[in-house]
């Protein structure tokens, strides 16, 4: 009996480090993902900010460079538009979303 509980003591002792393990990943991965969305948003954030900059600057100052400068601007918007898709395709569904959307959505 005693050999069991010992037994049983070093199961449980490595299940509660491989837990404590786990934790740790956890907290490392939601960092890393915070992170990540901030960057994400904040380059999403920029490139509107840069297109309508540009797109002011066209409206009040008409050049001959008028369709270059639209053009440009066209260019930050397909890119911001592109980013934002990107990076809502790779976003993966939490759980709580894709048992709303039901099996259909999978």
């Amino acid at each position: 009996m005693f050999f069991f509980n010992k037994r049983v003591q070093a199961e449980l002792f490595n299940l509660t480090q491989r837990i404590i393990d786990m934790s740790t990943q956890l907290d490392a991965l939601t960092a890393q993902v915070t992170a990540t969305n901030s960057v994400s948003a904040s380059a999403i954030t920029l490139l509107q900010g840069l297109s309508a900059q540009l797109t002011a600057a066209i409206a009040a100052q008409p050049t001959d460079d008028g369709a270059a400068l639209d053009s440009l601007s066209s260019a930050l918007d397909t890119q911001s538009t592109a980013l934002a898709a990107a990076i809502t395709a790779n976003t993966p569904v939490t759980p709580a979303a894709a048992a709303a959307s039901g099996p259909a959505a999978a």
